[in-house]
Parts: structure tokens; C-alpha cells; sequence
């Protein structure tokens, strides 16, 4: 599916202009003439936002403000297009967080240049994202979420499916003791009938097998377990 592009800016020839050079570069590109227009779009769907400064009542630096301050359109990335040229400009675009600022009159090769390198960064910078979150590590003890792999100064540690699980939800939670409910609910959850002692049981096989980082995890009686730092 091809990457969807908006481009706004209240000169319609130009947003026909910027749409069709990008189109023959295989992106889907919708315009928009200001930025009160822009409010009555979706905007999650679009992959980048090609922005105008001087446009009818809100300037492009207030959308783009809002943007930025929205949990839901804050990782849009913003390209800045605008006759706006001044180095305090160009400073205050990128310090609301845009990711280029490409000064009038420009030429298309370059917005198309700048365009695909933006959008390249942010593929990566989203693949980083999405790899650090599947990687917990304490010290030289690491979680690799996603193969299942747990590492002790760089050497597998096999754990079975229910001591990876409780060690995931236990560095995921440092410093947080966690109730037997809690774990129950978490790493039993399709079970019927669970014994406190099994969960005791594979902490203390666990402790042993993270080897000196089995002492972090600690023991709060009457209330559950927790990962020390």
C-alpha cells in the first residue's frame, strides 16, 4: 500500500503541482487549502504532512503545534514548504518538532529528495522503536520478547513458557511488586485451577537459573513478588 502524503498550502497550483510529481513517485497524496480544513480530516492516516506557514487565520506553525501536542498525530512527520525564509523561521519550524524546513521557491526534485528521506527515517526510527520495546535487560541479563531468548553475560538460560513469562512481567515492572493475582491473571491466564505453590515453585527455579540476578527478585510476604534493582 502505497505511503499517503498531505500536502497544504493554500496556493492550489501548487499543492496540484507537488501532488503530481509525488504521485509518479508511487505515494498517495491528498491536498488540503488551510489548516482549519486540515481539522476536519483524518489525519492518522497519512504517513507525512507537507505544511505552509502563511495560510488564512491559523499559520502553519499553530497547526503544527497541535499536532505535535496530540498524542494520536504527534509522530506525523512535518515538512515545513513556505516563503518564510529567515533563520529565526526556519529555527522556530524545527523546534515544534518538523523534520525539514524547505524554503519558496524550491524545486520539486528536491521536496521529492527530502520527502523520501524523511519518510525513510521515520520507517526506521518506528522499526527502532518497535525493536527496543521487544528487549528488556538488566545488567548483562537480557529478554529478547520476540525470539523468546533470555541471555546471562551473553550465554542462553532455558526457561520453560511459565518462568519466561513471570521473568517478562517482572523486569517489565521493576521496582513494582506484583501480586499472586497479578501474575496468576498474567501468565495463567487460561488455566482453570492454579496453585499459589506453583507460582512459588517457578520463582524458585527461575532465581536459580537467572543465577546472581536471582536475588533481585524478592519476596514481599502477604503482598507478592517484585524485581529488585
Amino acid at each position: 500500500m502505497a505511503q499517503k502524503i498531505l500536502v497544504v498550502d493554500d496556493e492550489e497550483s501548487l499543492c496540484e503541482i507537488l501532488k503530481f510529481n509525488l504521485e509518479k513517485e508511487g505515494f498517495a497524496v491528498d491536498v488540503a487549502y488551510s489548516a482549519e480544513q486540515c481539522q476536519t480530516m483524518d489525519l492518522n492516516v497519512y504517513s507525512l504532512i507537507i505544511l505552509d506557514v502563511m495560510m488564512g487565520e491559523m499559520s502553519g506553525f499553530t497547526f503544527a503545534h497541535q499536532l505535535k501536542s496530540k498524542p494520536e498525530t504527534a509522530i506525523i512527520p512535518i515538512i515545513f514548504c513556505t516563503a518564510k525564509n529567515t533563520e529565526d523561521d526556519t529555527i522556530l519550524g524545527l523546534n515544534l518538532g518538523a523534520d525539514d524546513y524547505i524554503q519558496k521557491p524550491f524545486s520539486v526534485r528536491e521536496v521529492v529528495a527530502r520527502v523520501q528521506t524523511v519518510l525513510r527515517r521515520a520507517v526506521r526510527q518506528k522499526e527502532d522503536s518497535v525493536k527496543s520495546s521487544s528487549l528488556l535487560s538488566y545488567e548483562t541479563l537480557q529478554v529478547d520478547i520476540n525470539k523468546k531468548r533470555v541471555t546471562l553475560d551473553g550465554e542462553d538460560v532455558q526457561l520453560t513458557k511459565k518462568e519466561f513469562e513471570i521473568l517478562v512481567l517482572l523486569l517489565s515492572n521493576k521496582g513494582v511488586i506484583l501480586s499472586r493475582t497479578h501474575i496468576l491473571d498474567h501468565v495463567w491466564s487460561d488455566e482453570v485451577v492454579v496453585l499459589d505453590r506453583t507460582i512459588d515453585v517457578n520463582i524458585t527455579r527461575l532465581r536459580k537459573k537467572i543465577g546472581r540476578y536471582g536475588s533481585h527478585i524478592i519476596t514481599k510476604m502477604g503482598y507478592g513478588y517484585g524485581f529488585e534493582e
